[in-house]
């Protein structure tokens, strides 16, 4: 899959948002049918989600067929109550017909609570292992998928697809089931009611349908503007009101014209709210005519000499009702094909994700290097890299796009060892490829030819999660849950105790700092950790990795961003965690070097110099 063509903003792609069925009349969608014919889904890979849960499906629709079949004896009791019980003033079977009443309107509330328990509940398992198996999906893909995938994308899928397939499940599946059966079982209670009442119903119901769906197109379009407006407002306030949005805006001055930008746009949603209010009004007051010509239709109908023998009162009272009670599923059932469209463009989208072949790949038969014993040698045989380029515009579906080319190697015929327990520096101009070199160790980049070798084995025979007990990555952007400092820390090993988590703050040269805060380990670090300074949010970093304690160290240029007083404390901090392993540095200044046992110097992709510290420098 080409994910160049990942360009729909989070929330507002096909089948996303407020698209789903059961949202009442409407128009198919453009990016529902491109979507649809550019992932096609099978109707039998959509029932198998399904397919654990026939019997609640099986209760469910019985649940349907039942209420819809009791709620038509209403109108029959209503019949009883005008034509019998109250002409004769039979109070006992007023009683017994009023109570019927009630009863029934009992019972069938009580089966629409259980239908509504069992068919929420179908629908939320089937959302939960389908947004499970999702995310589990999506943690197995590179890192360059997320690199070349637009942001909030994969967010949008997960969460907006799968929650408006919820209302697939939940209301559209189950609102259809329940239309069929009450236009069939009212179509023939009007029958036994009056045959000729029920032509006229043919001719007055269609009028009212069309105008229906006429104002209700109307609103669908001016709502359609309004979600993409809102969407628009929220994504400035994510971008303006975040900590590195207000730290722009400060900086640049860019407040009133931001401000500005945002009054603009929520005065435009004033505009459409009003629109949407207006949308149709005369055909609303035409309908309103309509509805009230209807009755006045059937009982002008119904004292017609032609029509009134045997017609009573209760039966016209009754057949009012039932006409009345038509319309609504009889608008459901027309939008049907909407509503089926819309729900496989939430398949369409979730499976095209689904169906993603990581660009690495988990060993089938891996082989387990011990974090205990492993003596942390690295070894690069004849590597090679490039980075894929993927055609635009050709998408499988099916990992990269069908057609890949590769650009120009940003390494090639890299041969080098990292000794155990000995630190490597590897230098070189901007794009030389350091940083590259080190991402392959920890394999968030493939190596395209050669072999990678952590104490003999292939880095592709070991699983990811042994592979990350192995390595321990420090880089120059550091990333902070927002939560506390235990928290994080808590990421690399889950059962440290809390003088573990003091020790590795000890070695991170950044104790001092937790003790003096007010809430010590529970001290929430904020977005990013923007709560603490760049060397902090670093030495952070670091006694994370101290706790994880692993034996090969990749450090990325993690002091470049540094003062110098900073880059000092957090380079005894890195010493310190170097010790005794196996460590490549991607410097950036020479101090990061200096105490180097080799240096690498790059250049195109090519190792050109390597030696002592002094050697190297002397050299260049």
């Amino acid at each position: 899959m080409d994910h160049n063509l990942q360009t729909s903003p989070a929330g507002n792609g096909a089948g996303s948002g407020n698209s789903g069925g059961g949202r009442g009349a409407g128009r198919i969608k453009p990016a529902d049918k491109n979507q649809i014919s550019r992932y096609p889904v099978s109707f039998s890979r959509v029932a198998s989600l399904f397919s654990p849960h026939k019997v609640s499906i099986a209760v469910v629709i019985l649940l349907i067929t039942m209420s819809s079949a009791i709620s038509l004896a209403q109108p029959f009791l209503v019949r009883g109550v005008i034509d019998d019980a109250l002409p004769h003033q039979n109070v006992q079977l007023l009683v017994w017909l009023t109570l019927a009443m009630v009863g029934i309107a009992a019972l069938t509330s009580v089966l629409g609570v259980f239908q509504t328990w069992r068919a929420t509940v179908m629908g939320q398992r089937v959302m939960h292992a389908l947004r499970v198996k999702l995310f589990t999906h999506m943690q197995k893909q590179s890192l360059g998928f997320f690199t070349r995938t637009r942001g909030g994308e994969v967010q949008s899928r997960l969460i907006n697809d799968i929650s408006g397939m919820q209302s697939v499940v939940t209301t559209t599946a189950t609102g259809i089931a329940s239309n069929v059966t009450t236009v069939v079982g009212t179509a023939i209670a009007m029958i036994a009611l009056s045959p000729q009442l029920s032509l006229l119903s043919l001719i007055v119901l269609p009028p009212s349908i069309y105008l229906s769906r006429k104002v209700a197109l109307l609103r669908r379009d001016i709502t359609e503007e309004q979600q993409i407006e809102v969407a628009a407002l929220h994504a400035q306030v994510e971008e303006s009101l975040s900590v590195s949005g207000a730290r722009l805006s400060k900086t640049l001055g860019t407040a009133p014209r931001d401000a500005a930008n945002f009054a603009q746009r929520s005065e435009s949603l004033v505009g459409l709210e009003v629109r949407s209010q207006l949308a149709g009004r005369w055909r609303m007051a035409t309908m309103s005519i309509v509805f009230a010509a209807i009755p006045a239709a059937i009982y002008l109908v119904a004292g017609l000499p032609v029509t009134r023998d045997g017609m009573t009162i209760g039966t016209l009272v009754a057949f009012t009702g039932l006409q009345a009670a038509i319309f609504r599923p009889i608008m459901g059932l027309l939008n049907v094909g909407v509503q089926w469209v819309s729900a496989m463009a939430f398949f369409s989208r979730i499976f095209e994700y689904l169906d993603l072949t990581p660009d690495i790949p988990e060993p089938a038969k891996p082989v387990y290097a011990d974090p205990e014993t492993a003596r942390g040698e690295v070894r690069f045989e004849n590597v090679s890299f490039a980075y894929p380029r993927s055609k635009k515009g050709e998408a499988s579906g099916k990992g990269q796009a069908s057609g890949d080319s590769a650009e120009a190697y940003t390494l090639q015929g890299v041969n080098l060892v990292l000794t155990p327990g000995t630190t490597t520096a590897v230098i070189g101009a901007t794009g030389s490829g350091k940083s590259t070199l080190g991402s392959l160790v920890p394999r968030l980049n493939e190596v395209t030819q050669g072999r990678l070798l952590i104490d003999g084995v292939d880095v592709r025979d070991i699983s990811g999660q042994n592979l990350s007990s192995l390595v321990g990555v420090v880089s120059q952007e550091t990333y902070l849950l927002h939560t506390s400092i235990r928290a994080n820390l808590l990421l690399a090993k889950p059962d440290a105790s809390e003088v573990e988590l003091w020790e590795a703050l000890t070695a991170a040269r950044v104790a001092d700092t937790v003790r003096g805060l007010p809430d010590g380990l529970d001290t929430v670090v904020g977005a990013r950790g923007h709560r603490f300074s760049g060397g902090e949010q670093q030495r952070l970093a670091i006694a994370r990795t101290i706790l994880r304690n692993p034996r090969i160290l990749i450090l990325d240029e993690a002091t470049s961003a540094l003062d110098n007083s900073t880059e000092a404390e957090v380079q005894a901090a890195i010493d310190h965690l170097a010790v005794g392993r196996t460590t490549l540095t991607i410097a950036h200044r020479l101090s990061t070097i200096q105490n180097a046992d080799v240096v690498v110097r790059l250049d195109g992709g090519r190792i050109v110099e390597q030696g002592s510290p002094a050697q190297v420098l002397a050299a260049a």
